[in-house]
């Protein structure tokens, strides 16, 4: 490992191939820098302490085989990654997701040392100044991803509730995402190097429920360890997420009162809860005790329900279909015009999960190109086909502009290098189809 003296700055520098000059740049800066050259170095030094920042170098360390651990690497919080890459590496779709997703900002190879180093410096700061450095929170398998209002203000929440510890009720409809926001919560806190233990009530009987909570005493017979922990010890330092605590027996309350109450054991645990039950009409009807209602609820989190969110219907949809493309019988290059018109009208009662259910089904079952409007059994939902040829290129014109946009944050140079037109050509076209898009990319130069 490389230091200097001052030590400001952490970043870990992934590569196999260094790029001639870069290492000695860095240190001029008086970073911190650590060389890893594999994933599993990265982990370690991620493991060690999270670093501010972190640069790879995508065309030296990225392969097919490679791209579902490296992606696991960029999940972690908290980290600004700047990737490198070629430009012919960036029309692969694998690196273009992997940057878009993940990365802070990435830089077009060959491109001078100093360009490489603003830009990773420009993304330490913003972690810093304790900014988002991206829209999605990746969490595991899943992630929050959103650019609307609703998602943005969720985000925000987020990132509060992340500073304290007091415990957390998340609120929302089924298939909304409440445990990936409790686990958005615990990666962005304090204890997130600490168990982020799952229990959810509404699966469990009422008999088992108090011993998964608690643990219990073995018999001779079970095993030589006489004593089972409960989920509450084992997430001893960490978050304990209570999903679908509306279901919580009643005389279960009464326990996980009495221990956030009396400290039954001694363990230090931050407890999340969720659930999609109408929390004011249980406490009315007896179901659900008010007082445990008060302990669980110090802060409370409401999750939008998909039919708010406006264009995130799209990028959660692309985002489906980039997870399940490889299960397709053919290449798939999008959804179709009326596709998007029936997922706008859709009311989505089944949230993002059902969206996710439909796209995966749609993948395997589309014989077109694009995912149609039948291949996500939302026929009835989808506009009246095109009159003229003429309105059919329109929209699908419209439709190419609008995906570009939303999948490169309004960035207008993004979004013209993948529509493979100049920056010129894509004002010109914004402009006549009318779209709001227009006045912000004017502004981005």
């Amino acid at each position: 490992m490389l230091k200097t003296k001052a030590m400001t700055q952490r970043v870990v520098y992934f590569t196999r191939e260094p790029v001639p000059g870069l290492l000695a740049d860095i240190v001029e800066r008086d970073w911190e820098v650590e060389v890893v050259g594999s994933i599993e170095e990265v982990r370690r030094a991620m493991r060690v302490g999270t670093p501010v920042g972190a640069l790879v170098d995508l065309s030296s360390v990225l392969d097919l085989y490679e791209a579902r651990a490296l992606e696991d690497c960029l999940a972690q919080p908290d980290v600004s990654w700047v990737a490198m890459a070629s430009a012919a590496q960036l029309d692969d779709p694998t690196a273009r997701r992997l940057v878009r997703e993940y990365c802070f900002d990435y830089v077009t190879l060959p491109a001078a040392n100093a360009r490489i180093l603003d830009t990773v410096g420009h993304a330490c700061g913003m972690v810093s100044l304790g900014e988002s450095t991206r829209v999605d929170t990746a969490v595991g398998e899943g992630k929050l991803v959103g650019n609307s209002d609703a998602m943005l203000a969720l985000f925000d929440r987020i990132g509060n509730v992340a500073a304290i510890d007091a415990p957390v009720f998340i609120a929302g409809e089924s298939g909304t995402g409440k445990e990936l926001t409790a686990a958005a919560i615990h990666a962005r806190s304090s204890r997130r190097h600490a168990p982020f233990v799952v229990i959810n009530c509404g699966s469990i009987s009422p008999d088992l429920l108090q011993a998964e909570l608690f643990g219990y005493e073995r018999s001779a017979f079970d095993s030589a360890n006489r004593r089972r922990i409960g989920r509450i010890e084992s997430a001893n330092g960490g978050t304990l997420f209570l999903d679908g605590i509306g279901d919580l027996p009643y005389e279960s309350q009464a326990s996980l009162l009495r221990f956030m109450q009396e400290s039954m054991i001694d363990v230090d645990v931050r407890i999340m809860c969720a659930t999609h039950v109408d929390m004011d009409a249980a406490i009315e009807a007896g179901r659900f005790r008010a007082d445990l209602y008060y302990r669980v609820c110090v802060s409370r989190i409401d999750v939008p329900p998909l039919r708010t969110r406006g264009n995130d219907i799209e990028l959660l949809a692309l985002d489906a279909l980039d997870r399940h493309r490889k299960d397709a019988r053919r290449r798939l290059s999008g959804f179709s015009p009326d596709a998007i018109a029936a997922m706008r009208r859709y009311a989505w009662p089944g949230n993002v999960r059902e969206l996710i259910n439909r796209v995966q089904r749609a993948v395997v079952m589309s014989e077109g190109r694009a995912i149609s409007a039948a291949d996500l059994d939302l026929s009835a939902y989808a506009a009246a086909a095109p009159l003229t040829l003429a309105y059919a290129r329109e929209a699908a014109e419209r439709q190419a502009l609008e995906l570009a946009l939303l999948r490169h944050r309004g960035r207008p140079g993004d979004a013209a290098r993948e529509l493979s037109i100049s920056r010129a050509t894509l004002y010109r076209l914004l402009a006549e189809h009318g779209m709001r898009y227009a006045d912000e990319c004017l502004a981005h130069g």
